[in-house]
Order: C-alpha cells, then sequence, then structure tokens
C-alpha cells in the first residue's frame, strides 16, 4: 500500500498521529502502530499493545506481528511439556531480548510475581511462573521473546514525535483479541501490519 495513502486512511479512520491528538490517556491500555516513515530496525510495521505499568510509573508492552521461526519449545529443550505448544514464539520487543515471557488468559495468577495486565489476563517471567503455564494451559498462552519498556514520560514524548499512532483499547477484550489474534501466523503475501490497521479500523 503506498505510504501517502496509508497516512491517509490512518487519519480517516480515527488513527490520529499522537502528536495532533487532543487527549491521550496514558493511564490506560492502548494500541500503537508504527508511523509508516518510522524506520526503526526493531519497531518498522509494528503493532504494539501496551499497558501502564504501575510498578515503574512507566509502560509494557509486546509488538503482536512478529512471530518468529523458532518453536517454544527449542528454548526448553529438556521441558518435555513444552513441545505441546502449537504457535511459534513471538519477538516481543529488543528489551530483554534473551529471556522469554509469557502472557496467558486465565482467572487467577500463574504466580505470586507475575503481573496483572487486565481481567483474566497476567504476564509471567519467571521461570517457574512460565513452567506452570506451559505445564497447565500451554495454548492459553502467547509466548515472546522480549517485550517494549517505557521509562516514565518516555512513551508520551516518543507520541509528541509522532513515532506511534495511538489506538485506544475499546475494551480489555477487545485488546487481548489483538493480542492473541491468530492471523498474525500466515497471512502471507498479506502484511499484517497493513491488514491489522483496516481490520481493527472497520469494527
Amino acid at each position: 500500500m503506498n505510504r501517502i495513502i496509508l497516512i491517509f486512511v490512518f487519519l480517516a479512520l480515527g488513527f490520529a498521529p499522537a502528536a495532533l491528538a487532543q487527549e491521550i490517556d496514558f493511564s490506560k491500555p492502548m494500541v500503537l502502530f508504527a508511523h509508516p516513515f518510522f524506520r526503526d530496525m526493531d519497531y518498522s510495521r509494528t503493532v504494539i499493545a501496551v499497558w501502564p505499568f504501575m510498578q515503574l510509573g512507566g509502560h509494557i508492552g509486546v509488538i503482536v506481528n512478529r512471530p518468529t521461526s523458532r518453536s517454544v519449545s527449542s528454548f526448553f529443550p529438556q521441558h518435555e511439556p513444552s513441545k505441546k505448544i502449537v504457535e511459534p514464539a513471538f519477538y516481543g520487543g529488543p528489551f530483554g531480548n534473551r529471556a522469554m515471557i509469557a502472557i496467558v488468559k486465565q482467572e487467577f495468577p500463574p504466580g505470586v510475581f507475575s503481573l496483572q495486565l487486565a481481567n483474566d489476563l497476567y504476564l509471567a517471567y519467571r521461570k517457574n511462573e512460565i513452567d506452570h503455564v506451559i505445564e497447565k494451559t500451554p495454548n492459553d498462552a502467547r509466548y515472546f521473546v522480549g517485550r517494549v519498556i517505557w521509562e516514565p514520560g518516555q512513551l508520551a514524548e516518543e507520541c509528541r514525535r509522532k513515532i506511534w499512532f495511538v489506538k485506544k483499547a475499546d475494551s480489555d477484550e477487545a485488546h487481548t483479541n489483538l493480542l492473541f489474534d491468530k492471523k498474525v501466523l500466515g497471512d502471507k503475501p498479506v502484511d499484517p501490519w497493513e491488514r491489522l490497521l483496516v481490520e481493527i479500523t472497520r469494527k
């Protein structure tokens, strides 16, 4: 899709560049779409699910449209239950990209150190808690290598610089559905970034 046309699509369908948006509530979950002219290798053409990270006062997020070619079990070769996981590992972002995290949909936290992102949605980052997720509900989670972290005020500054198109999450359920979208796994030759943009804005 032509970049200029794509910018007009963003504007017409409610994705304003953050610098033009009158208000962004950074205390709420949101979805970021990389600006078409943002060419950073880690973030070009990415869709990022973002949550406020109360513990640090900043934000935490994961790239939702970059599945890797590696299975989750390849990271845990001695852990037999991980072979039950159907989906590949995803590239979640450049921070801690040697460590895996799991984001799981379930009623109760997978461990005392897991982070609650929304109702029935938790992030597990400790190995024993990820093992618990894999052993109990292996395919009710998505597994990411790395994540995205913003320090206090950093995301607001990036938005002022027009790096991101910002879409507020309509609901916890909609945000979670984006995170677990199955279509990012095989939409060739459709670009997931473009498809997700059009699909979400039609709802």
